[in-house]
């Protein structure tokens, strides 16, 4: 399975291509739509999300209700597109016109964004034509395809669920939500402002947000993703770029705004002894092989090991700031206060959204990779006789 995705922030409409998707899967809009709702709600979104109710439009690869094995084409619609027609517009401007005239251009680069560096690398004068891309606004792709992956593997017995961790320094107690199963922990986070599993924790982590917006600065912080149900031996040890942990790193870090993942028990690894790290191996009829810890995240030697993967992302603060920094003009190079477009005070609830999206993109991805997937039937009949097998190994 591949996939594109394409679109600027104010631009007309988001779209993604899929392509590798087994036939006869099912699919509709409303699977999609669902998870776009989650990923614009949480406590600390700004106004853009009240303007964009974001809807998918299917336009291939689907009929009746099921894939075709054809590319699957995704769209949602910017609805703020409208206010943008003349400064976002495709068409070349009027004959006479002066491209310095078009509103809203940017000359100061705003500091922790793309602005600078992408205008250097793309030579653009006006910033603008690196922030509608480099926004997170590229996201609701990645959630929308992800919506697609999760439920692939919702057919398959695989299920997954995000949950925030820690927003501002406020932390959740592991201890509050150790043992719920993905379902379990989906019901409470699905009804949290920060979805956050820790009653205690939350209205600690909601005043946190207030109390950065309040001072015109922002948040950030932890998410952790939870895959259940998937089999042992997905990825590889035998060459680098087919380890399952460097994926899910990648996948993770390639989320706007992260700047640190692990895996399992991650960094405290470095202050424990190996008898405390590594998970012992059990067997008995009914289970076939197991462990009773899951200190290495469910992956061992690039490859899952039957156990829950559980990987944790750390999302700095936006740098959009209402009290914004300093800065310095690419046209004048005068120092001035970066620009300020719309942005939120915290998206860390939001992110969690999208870091479950692009890791069941990933696994589904790699599953693809390992069995025959022509069609959804003849790939669950082999990972039905797969999961007999290392059962029985």
């Amino acid at each position: 399975m591949r996939y594109f995705t394409a679109g600027e922030s104010h631009g007309p409409q988001l779209t993604a291509i899929i392509e590798g998707l087994p036939a006869q899967m099912e699919l509709t809009a409303e699977m999609i739509n669902g998870e776009l709702s989650r990923r614009q709600g949480g406590h600390g979104r700004g106004r853009r999300m009240q303007i964009e109710k974001d809807q998918v439009v299917i336009s291939s690869g689907v009929r009746h209700g099921k894939t075709l094995g054809s590319p699957v084409t995704l769209t949602v619609v910017n609805d703020d597109w409208k206010h943008w027609t003349k400064i976002m517009g495709v068409e070349p401007l009027e004959e006479g016109s002066n491209p310095e005239d078009v509103k809203r251009q940017i000359s100061r680069p705003r500091p922790g964004h793309a602005d600078l560096v992408g205008g250097m690398k793309y030579g653009h004068r006006d910033l603008r034509n690196v922030l509608e891309r480099s926004s997170a606004r590229e996201t609701t792709m990645r959630v929308a395809i992800g919506a697609v992956a999760k439920q692939f593997l919702r057919e398959l017995g695989i299920h997954t669920v995000a949950h925030v961790t820690e927003i501002g320094g406020v932390k959740t107690n592991p201890d509050s939500y150790a043992g719920l199963t993905t379902e379990q922990l989906r019901e409470i986070i699905e009804t949290n402002p920060v979805y956050c599993a820790d009653p205690e924790a939350t209205p600690l982590m909601v005043d946190a947000i207030d109390t950065a917006k309040a001072n015109g600065d922002t948040a950030g912080g932890v998410v952790e993703v939870i895959v259940e149900g998937c089999p042992p031996g997905i990825g590889s040890y035998v060459q680098f770029d087919r380890k399952m942990d460097g994926k899910l790193a990648g996948a993770m870090m390639s989320i706007n705004a992260f700047k640190g993942v692990e895996i399992g028990l991650g960094f405290e690894m470095a202050k424990m002894p190996g008898s405390k790290v590594h998970d012992e191996i059990f067997w008995n009829e009914e289970q076939g092989y197991y462990r009773k810890s899951n200190r290495l995240g469910g992956l061992e030697g690039g490859m899952t090991s039957g156990m829950p993967i559980v990987i944790r992302g750390v999302m700095k603060p936006i740098p959009t700031l209402y009290k914004p920094l300093e800065s310095v003009d690419i046209d004048t190079k005068e120092p001035f206060v970066a620009t300020i477009e719309r942005s939120d005070p915290c998206a860390v609830p939001a992110a969690s959204v999208v870091a479950e999206h692009v890791i069941a993109t990933e696994v589904a991805k790699a599953i693809m990779d390992e069995f025959r997937s022509d069609t959804m039937d003849g790939l669950k009949t082999e990972i039905e006789n797969y999961r007999q097998y290392v059962k029985e190994f």
